[in-house]
């Protein structure tokens, strides 16, 4: 941030330490300058630029030479230091401001090497720490020490601070200061100080025996950044690693078009940049964001001519309330070069490491939303405001589709984008085939992993399922065209354009290689040692590590060794320890007698014998005194004595030995195997990063069909805007139909919601009364074109929606003390972007308009607004309670009239939410406020003084509101259902005479020709969206081979549940539809009384006879399948 200033200031005193008086009280924090901070303090000592030779003193001219590299090293450091004194002025907690004292500001580590431990002298550990710190200044560094990882002096504090670590040697004031982690707590640690915007190096010593007084090698293992964390010995782990959401690096311009935005993802080796940007779209962006570093270019403080645009208030200043009191830096220069520059210095990459662009330019994309309209319709989390996420995907649908869903929202598609993820959801809508799970890994996960070749089997088994995944959308008739379509919304998502051919051969060609090397779930050719004589817990600490990662066929030799020394050891331990356990079983002693047994030291990774009391006090040459003679202390690595009753014999020791360098060369294979298939893969990265969001893509759309079907939502016809130079001709093509529109956060399936018909030709100017339902109607037009222009189902009966260039909503302003701004200022500054940013194809909608200032001003200021909004053909509405807007002489040619309904009921109007046609002054505000509790004698006198001042105006007209509106739920679509053809061998015969039964069981006396095809849902497998909401009845197999029939409304619920069980996360269903839960359960019990008759077990035959399930002789005429 200073970094440009801080290079021309050199401290005159010994060794620079007066640096750390200059730096024991807090420095202004502006980040709006490009000079250091004032540095005013006690014990002040000369401070000296580089420029100024002449007012060097003599005593520095004559150790010039000894002290340059030092005054450069200095120099450069000098930057960072500051830095980490900015960090220390943030700490609040008591024992790391009592840290904060013993730091010097004369090193990167602010150690004082006059304190205990404090030595950064060549040889020490601080030195090596130093060493490493210097490549990466500002990360905190952890340094591995035995089972301990450290920090010193700022990172110490650091990890007081944030990781909520206690101090080593308590808050002793003689030593530097020093805190830590235990090696199992590393990845919470790093959780915290990544979660508080930290980036940590880690350094790791080598493993392994070292010679006397000799220090181990250290080397640096990785790094941890914010949305982007430590994977270093990931391969050994058995379980998954959950990544966060990447955390770009952003950088921010003003160029000729707008405002300019780069987001680079060091992860992806991506960069993208997205100009012509409004500025609330930027904020909007910052805002839903969260970024690792941002950086200024100065184009944002001058425009051409040079004068200051950064200021507070007018244009500039809403990104300047947004950027004051963050961190940032300034950068000059090309903008794009700058940020990769900056990327490569901050995560210390070599200069030859190139950044792929993934920007998808088109010229009908729809401008990015603003910060208010996604705020105020719930794309972004608001208090108070419906969140429309939780309505557009079911509530298990999180992670990586609903962050494809919400940037979809926040940044609308091109018209040929949305046509076609609507088309891929129309097709999904009639999908009545089983899918697939649907495998979401990361992209950045992907990278990173196979990068750094860190991909343990897991993850190769997730990549393998996402390959076949695929591979099944391709090979079956009903998904393949889906699979087609995706591919266009996938290379928009990222940047990669690959054609559905070679994605299918190189997806078939990558999950042979994977599943040729990698031991699949399903396979069980490698189980554990086992012998009676060892605890079974030594082997499976000893082989889990690395048994049933590998095919065996790889690693043959090798396993056969292990298995050769694991019975070596058995015979050890049989011969050397088994006698003296022998003997001891064998004496028959009261309280006192001689105690053994064969036990597996964890910590020491051996197999001892534990005894006391056991040694003859007479040698006899009995049984086991052979053995006891034999036996000897056992020790640890470092040859010191384990207790008093853990001993061993020399040839346990041997076998012991044996097992353990080949169980460690079978790993080293195993990891090599893992490592040399990591490097294959990264040949092939673009295809795996393609083919995982294309799955992440078709699971979110599948999860908002789903949804939109149960919530009776309907697909929209999504229309471009045909261009023309006339205006007349303009607002003829410009329209917006939209029947039955029901506000997104109602359940329309329930029936509880009040419906709306828009037709909207031109701007409405909406008036009406209090807890009318304007703003409701805003918000609801606004998600729901929204909606359609994203390709998504809206909540209506039908709909017609022109694919907008922009969508504006204007519901409400608050102030902004922290920037010195009025509600009315802030709201004023959204109008001008609102204003500057309409054109004839966009839709604005503004919620009672210029309500922060005084009345007769603010109607003018509104009236004006909405002349400039109707002579640019726009649509929209502007709700407002200013009714003498309606006395001014508007030059309007287009803007209609519409009010919010009220009825009149015992003499008093209430609101009946309807839109009509006309113009509504009642503002039923007295009703408001007592219906709040405001007391009664204070409406009365509001009413005294408003018939005082107001009579005249009591005769005036009353808005007529309309009654009623129906709301015809859709019928459930008819599904044709058919069987599967990818049934394993194994299972194809028992299901295909299941699948004969139940049509013989429920057609047998039906005059209907042809043979009832039922859906069969594998393992991995999910039911379609067809099923929401539609009645069926299901067989499921459990593990002990018997059946369960059942019938259901959620189907893909109840076997969610069924496959939660423990046995049943495997489980195939047989299922089909049929009209109405009565007919259903008619059938549920007819199956469960007829299967058995077929040969077939059920574990659920009682039901058969329950009252709520009918009984087994109804008329089968009555019954209608869905075929």
């Amino acid at each position: 941030m200073y970094r440009s200033a801080a290079k021309s200031v050199v401290i005159s005193g010994h060794r620079w330490r007066c640096i750390a008086h200059i730096f024991r009280f807090p420095i202004p924090r502006r980040h709006f300058i490009s000079y250091p901070p004032s540095l005013s303090t006690r014990n002040r000592k000369q401070i000296y630029c580089f420029e100024d030779r002449k007012t060097l003193s003599t005593n520095i001219k004559a150790t010039k030479k000894l002290k340059e590299s030092k005054n450069v090293d200095k120099e450069k450091d000098c930057s960072h230091v500051i830095w980490w004194n900015e960090q220390m002025q943030k700490c609040r907690k008591t024992s790391s401001m009592q840290l904060i004292k013993r730091l010097t500001y004369s090193n990167l580590l602010g150690l004082d090497d006059k304190l205990k431990n404090g030595s950064i002298k060549e040889g020490t550990l601080n030195c090596e720490i130093l060493k490493f710190k210097a490549k990466f200044p500002r990360e905190v560094l952890l340094c591995r020490v035995g089972e301990f990882y450290e920090a010193v002096g700022f990172d110490a504090c650091i990890l007081v601070e944030y990781a909520g670590l206690n101090p080593f040697c308590g808050m002793r004031s003689d030593g530097v200061p020093k805190a830590g982690c235990p090696i199992a707590n590393l990845r919470q640690t790093l959780d915290d100080l990544t979660r508080n915007g930290f980036s940590v190096c880690i350094v790791e010593e080598i493993q392994g025996p070292t010679q006397a007084r000799s220090r181990k090698s250290r080397f640096i293992s990785g790094h941890a950044h914010p949305g982007s964390p430590y994977v270093f010995g990931l391969i050994e782990d058995e379980h998954d690693l959950e990544f966060p959401e990447p955390m770009p690096v952003v950088g921010l311009s003003r160029s000729a078009k707008g405002y300019c935005i780069v987001s680079v993802l060091e992860t992806m080796k991506t960069y993208s940049l997205e100009d012509g940007l409004t500025e609330e779209a930027v904020v909007t962006k910052l805002r839903t964001c969260q970024y690792h570093h941002l950086y200024l270019h100065k184009s944002l403080k001058n425009n051409s001519s040079g004068t200051t645009r950064w200021k507070e208030f007018g244009e500039g200043g809403l990104l300047w309330g947004e950027c004051n009191g963050k961190d940032f830096e300034w950068v000059d220069g090309n903008i794009v070069n700058e940020i990769l520059f900056k990327v490569k210095e901050l995560y210390g990459l070599d200069d030859d490491v190139t950044f792929r662009n993934v920007t998808v330019a088109s010229e009908n994309k729809p401008h990015p939303l603003h910060l208010g309209t996604a705020s105020q319709i719930g794309v972004i989390p608001t208090e108070g405001v419906p969140l429309l996420l939780k309505v557009l995907l079911p509530s298990n649908c999180t992670g990586l589709p609903a962050i494809y869903i919400r940037d979809l929202l926040l940044n609308p598609p091109a018209y040929a984008t949305a046509t076609t993820i609507q088309a891929i959801c129309k097709l999904m809508n009639s999908v009545s085939c089983s899918i697939p799970e649907f495998t979401c890994i990361a992209p950045s996960k992907l990278v990173k992993l196979l990068e750094l070749k860190e991909a343990n089997h897991v993850e190769f088994c997730k990549i393998k399922s996402v390959l076949d995944e695929t591979l099944q959308l391709y090979r079956n008739p009903e998904l393949n065209a889906i699979l087609n379509l995706l591919v266009h919304p996938t290379w928009v998502a990222t940047g990669l354009k690959i054609d559905i051919e070679l994605l299918v051969n190189k997806c078939e060609s990558i999950s042979r290689t994977i599943g040729d090397l990698i031991s699949l779930n399903d396979e069980s050719d490698q189980k554990l040692s086992s012998y009676v004589n060892i605890p079974n817990e030594f082997f499976e600490v000893m082989e889990s590590s690395w048994k049933n990662r590998v095919k065996k066929i790889h690693l043959k030799e090798a396993y056969e060794e292990v298995d050769k020394a694991a019975e070596a050891l058995s015979l050890a331990v049989t011969e050397d320890f088994l006698p003296i356990i022998s003997r001891i079983k064998a004496t028959t002693s009261p309280l006192g007698g001689p105690k053994g047994e064969i036990l597996y030291s964890r910590e020491h990774k051996a197999i001892w014998f534990k005894g006391k009391r056991f040694a003859p006090a007479i040698w006899a040459n009995t049984p086991g005194e052979k053995q006891i003679k034999q036996l000897k202390p056992s020790i640890d690595a470092k040859g010191r004595k384990i207790g008093e009753e853990w001993f061993t014999t020399m040839k346990v020791e041997d076998a012991l030995t044996r097992y353990h360098e080949a169980g460690a060369k079978a790993k080293s294979m195993v990891l090599e195997l893992l490592r040399g298939l990591s490097a294959e893969l990264q040949s092939e990265i673009n295809i795996l990063v393609f083919a995982s969001m294309l799955l992440v893509i078709a699971k979110a759309l599948f999860a908002h069909v789903s949804e939109g079907r149960r919530r009776k939502w309907v697909f929209p016809t999504l229309v471009q805007f045909q261009p023309s130079e006339e205006k007349e001709q303009m607002s003829r093509n410009c329209e917006m139909k939209i029947t039955g529109l029901s506000p997104y956060w109602f359940d329309t399936a329930e029936g509880s919601a009040v419906l709306n018909t828009i037709e909207m030709k031109s701007m409405f100017l909406l008036t009406g009364p209090n807890g009318g339902g304007k703003s409701s109607l805003l918000r609801s037009i606004s998600a729901a074109a929204l909606l359609g222009v994203c390709g998504f189902m809206v909540p209506a009966e039908s709909a017609l929606i022109p694919h907008f260039d922009s969508i504006m909503l204007h519901v409400k302003s608050y102030d902004s003390p922290a920037d010195g701004k009025s509600s009315f200022q802030i709201e004023m500054s959204e109008m001008r972007s609102i204003v500057a940013r309409a054109t004839s194809q966009s839709l604005v909608l503004v919620d009672e308009i210029c309500r922060g200032t005084e009345t007769a001003k603010g109607t003018c200021i509104a009236g004006s607004i909405i002349e400039t909004l109707d002579s640019k053909g726009c649509l929209g509405v502007v709700s407002t309670h200013l009714h003498d807007i309606f006395n001014l002489p508007l030059t309007t040619k287009y803007a209609v009239n519409k009010a919010m309904g009220s009825d009149l009921v015992n003499g008093k109007a209430k609101p009946t939410w309807k839109l009509i046609d006309g113009i509504c002054r009642e503002s039923l505000a007295f009703e408001t406020a007592q219906k709040e509790g405001v007391p009664e004698a204070i409406i009365q006198r509001a009413e005294q003084l408003y018939n005082s001042v107001y009579k005249a105006d009591l005769n005036s007209e009353k808005c007529k509101g309309c009654h009623e509106v129906c709301n015809q739920p859709a019928g459930i679509k008819e599904l044709i259902v058919s069987s599967s053809n990818e049934i394993t061998n194994p299972t194809e015969k028992f299901w295909k005479d299941v699948e004969e039964a139940v049509h013989k069981t429920c057609h047998k006396k039906l005059n209907e020709s042809g043979k009832t095809k039922c859906v069969l849902v594998l393992p991995g497998q999910c039911p379609p969206p067809s099923t929401i909401g539609a009645s069926s009845v299901y067989v499921i197999m459990r593990p002990d081979k018997k059946l369960y029939v059942g019938e259901t409304d959620s189907l893909e619920d109840r076997i969610r549940a069924h496959r939660s069980k423990p046995g049943m996360q495997k489980a195939s269903i047989l299922y089909f539809l049929v009209s109405g839960k009565s007919k259903a359960c008619q059938l549920e019990t007819l199956l469960i009384n007829q299967l058995p008759n077929h040969g077939f077990k059920l574990t659920n035959v009682a039901d058969g006879q329950h009252r709520n399930f009918g009984t087994s002789d109804i008329p089968l005429e009555s019954l209608n399948l869905h075929r």
